[in-house]
This record gives C-alpha cells, sequence and structure tokens, in this order.
C-alpha cells in the first residue's frame, strides 16, 4: 500500500518534468495533465528503489565532500577557511 507522499516521491524521481495531480493515496488517483503516465508497476518498482538511490546520492556526496576536504587540506586551507571568506555554504 502506498501512501500520498510515497506516490509523489516516485512520480517526481520517475518523471520529473511531468505534470499531475494527486487527489488520495491511490494510483487511481493521479490525474495526468502532460507528460507520459507511468503504469502502476512502474510506479511500484521506483518506489521500491528510492532507499536505494537516496543511499547512493548520500554516498557520492559523501565521497565528494571528502574529496573537496582533501584538495582544501592540500591547500591548507580547511572548510572553515572557506566559511570565513565566505565561500562556504555548509
Amino acid at each position: 500500500m502506498m501512501n500520498h507522499e510515497q506516490i509523489v516521491d516516485a512520480l517526481n524521481s520517475l518523471v520529473p518534468d511531468a505534470k499531475w495531480q494527486l487527489t488520495g493515496n491511490d494510483y487511481a488517483d493521479i490525474v495526468w495533465i502532460e507528460g507520459n503516465k507511468p503504469t502502476l508497476e512502474q510506479l511500484q518498482n521506483e518506489l521500491e528503489m528510492l532507499p536505494v538511490k537516496k543511499a547512493q546520492a548520500e554516498a557520492e556526496a559523501a565521497v565528494k565532500k571528502a574529496a573537496a576536504e582533501a584538495k582544501l587540506a592540500a591547500l591548507g586551507l580547511t572548510a572553515d577557511d572557506l566559511k570565513a571568506l565566505g565561500l562556504g555554504g555548509n
């Protein structure tokens, strides 16, 4: 059983440029406005893959952060140094 938020997340991941409206908590409650409507099976498969995709994105972000910190260290800088210069976001 899917809930409203899960359907929204799966649709946004599966068809990010499509236009649709979800009026309930079921596949039948999707009102398709523009784009190709995925099948129920595609939506369910995407829902199952979302935790994997999220974990992969988090792992990739961690690797990029570590690489950036290593580059800063090679230059004798830290993330705090960048923040002090107004260049660091996090």
